[in-house]
């Protein structure tokens, strides 16, 4: 087969390329030509990289034209976030491609009703980002089942892996999170630290999509949730980093109401981001239809993320309690 990858030099296509390539697939990887792949791989040597840059051929109505000369059989779109552009580039492959799968989110749900969420419940996005990717969901299920269009939409958690800095337990990015909770160092979480999160390794993300483009009688017209076999709260995700080094958590519980004083806006937003949407998925369905079985756990996850990130200087940890 020829994979087309569109936005496959981050982390989920550092994964995912190298995969395809020694299954024996042609691969071509479509990007703006920025970042190199995360880590080298002898099997990039055998992918074809294509420099486009999606926002400007979508506002000049060629970025279509553009993937379908490349002649896929199979499309991995990690990047689309706009539905007026992906209808463009669906004119274009519709008819020409066996099968066209879609990086999505798990904020296509809003707060959660009953958990954990499966992927049936009912649409009830916030937030330009989740709203916009669940209109993407909606036309592409719409375009597939009523046209034919071979859409698959995946929807992964907080990815996490090597290189990156994962959501942490007070429910934002600052690394220094881990570095107090290695410490022993007090640390501030909203709330009574019940709200949950659920990460997935980019490892897994990236088995999911092949998967998915493997069964594609069970897959088309479907969408699934990528994440790990169980989400975490923000509690335990904190006492868990703890012990990690030998250490209880060291934890202030406040409400949400008086935290967001104390940070930026942008951190704020961050957290509330988090903590309204509590996503707590359930993988059922993608392990049914699609086979689809995660390598890691949350904690496993987030633990080799956290091991990158010390290895490399950006969280400080007690010498005698390194990972």
């Amino acid at each position: 087969m020829r994979y087309v990858v569109i936005g496959g030099s981050g982390h989920v296509g550092s994964y995912m390329i190298p995969q395809l390539v020694r299954g024996g697939h042609e691969v071509i990887q479509v990007s703006r030509g920025q970042h190199r792949p995360y880590w080298p791989d002898p099997a990039w040597r055998e992918v074809r990289s294509v420099s486009a840059d999606r926002t400007t051929e979508e506002a000049q109505g060629t970025f279509g034209r553009t993937i379908a000369a490349l002649k896929p059989d199979i499309v991995v779109d990690m990047i689309s976030f706009h539905p007026d552009g992906l209808k463009q580039l669906v004119e274009a492959l519709h008819g020409h491609i066996q099968h066209y799968l879609s990086c999505g989110t798990l904020w296509v749900h809003g707060p959660s009703v009953s958990v954990p969420t499966t992927e049936e419940q009912p649409r009830r996005p916030f937030g330009e980002y989740g709203i916009m990717k669940a209109r993407i969901e909606s036309w592409l299920l719409d375009q597939s089942r009523r046209l034919g269009f071979p859409a698959t939409i995946l929807h992964p958690g907080h990815i996490v892996g090597p290189g990156w800095e994962p959501l942490n337990p007070a429910g934002h990015f600052d690394p220094r999170i881990f570095s107090r909770l290695a410490r022993g160092e007090e640390v501030v979480i909203p709330n009574l630290g019940m709200e949950t999160v659920h990460h997935v390794h980019a490892e897994d993300v990236a088995q999911a999509f092949i998967k998915a483009s493997q069964c594609w009688s069970s897959a088309v017209g479907n969408s699934f949730h990528v994440v790990s076999p169980a989400a975490l709260t923000l509690r335990g995700y904190a006492e868990a980093v703890a012990s990690w080094f030998g250490q209880e958590a060291n934890l202030k519980y406040v409400p949400y109401a008086s935290m967001k004083s104390a940070v930026s806006e942008e951190e704020a937003s961050i957290i509330w981001d988090h903590i309204a949407h509590s996503p707590n998925a359930s993988i059922e369905k993608a392990r049914k239809l699609i086979g689809y079985e995660p390598r890691y756990s949350s904690l496993a996850a987030v633990k080799e993320s956290l091991e990158w990130l010390i290895e490399h200087g950006k969280v400080d940890v007690p010498d005698a309690f390194r990972l």
